[in-house]
């Protein structure tokens, strides 16, 4: 199969007219008349995976989050992105990005389902074509309403997490997890996969008693709490590594022909 029947395939899907203006999906590096027989699954292109899918020897790359997001000047060994270029050119391996356009008509959904939420509702909408929405986040029911430290618990199970960060619980002088005698019981919560700084807004605007995401900064946080909104920052990788899982079964059906393997399961840091 050629690499550009893969990408149709994905654009009639996921089309990049749906993808923010800033942002740079599509195929980025590489041939697309490229023979395709295995195609390796990664969030990031970075030295990990790439090297992984060289080594099995893939003819397309596809990843989450673009390598490429503004012009590059030059392509040579001295960057790391020149390098990561260089490699896939050498190993004649396509690399095609779905971002964006991915988070608004795959990750929302996909976050929903992780939490099992109920009655949902788009957070942010980006399109609305004929009434129908579609858009950034998620916000709906949780199963039962939970204290805020058993959401925190539930987010961290359900996401399949080592930790994740809950502004409006704190540590006592002991060690030990305090802060929901202060809070009522959760049953309306948003979440947004990534980096969702930018939804703290509609977030509270929807009724969202807390916000799950990632990459959340301290004034951001405490500014929310201030105006009624928990935060449960499971992380920019932790929100959206379901990715791999979901695009390796997707292209799967998609294209029995190829052999298709999803990137390890790896966070990017550890909590010492």
């Amino acid at each position: 199969m050629r690499c550009n029947d893969i990408i149709k395939k994905l654009e009639e899907e996921y089309p990049l007219t749906c993808a923010e203006e800033w942002d740079n999906p599509g195929l980025l590096v590489g041939r697309r008349n490229r023979e395709v027989r295995k195609i390796y699954v990664t969030l990031d292109a970075t030295e990990r995976p790439l090297k992984a899918a060289i080594d099995w020897g893939a003819d397309l790359i596809i990843s989450h989050h673009p390598l490429l997001f503004k012009s590059v000047k030059q392509i040579n060994d001295d960057t790391f992105i020149g390098r990561r270029i260089i490699a896939m050119i050498e190993n004649d391996i396509s690399y095609y990005a779905m971002h964006t356009n991915f988070d608004v008509l795959g990750m929302a959904h996909v976050n929903e389902r992780q939490l099992e939420l109920a009655d949902t509702r788009v957070l942010d909408i980006t399109r609305d074509e004929d009434g129908v929405v579609e858009g950034i986040g998620r916000v709906g029911y949780l199963p039962i309403e939970m204290t805020l430290s058993e959401t925190a618990e539930y987010v961290r199970k359900k996401l399949k997490l080592p930790t994740v960060r809950c502004y409006g619980l704190h540590e006592d002088a002991n060690g030990d997890i305090i802060g929901d005698e202060e809070a009522e019981k959760i049953s309306r919560v948003a979440i947004c996969g990534g980096s969702g700084k930018s939804v703290v807004s509609r977030a509270i605007e929807e009724g969202a008693q807390v916000l799950i995401t990632g990459d959340i900064d301290y004034h951001t946080a405490i500014d929310a709490l201030a105006q009624g909104l928990h935060i449960i920052d499971a992380g920019h990788y932790g929100t959206e590594y379901c990715f791999i899982e979901y695009m390796t079964k997707k292209l799967q059906k998609l294209f029995p022909e190829c052999e298709v393997k999803g990137a390890e399961i790896r966070q990017p840091y550890a909590v010492v």
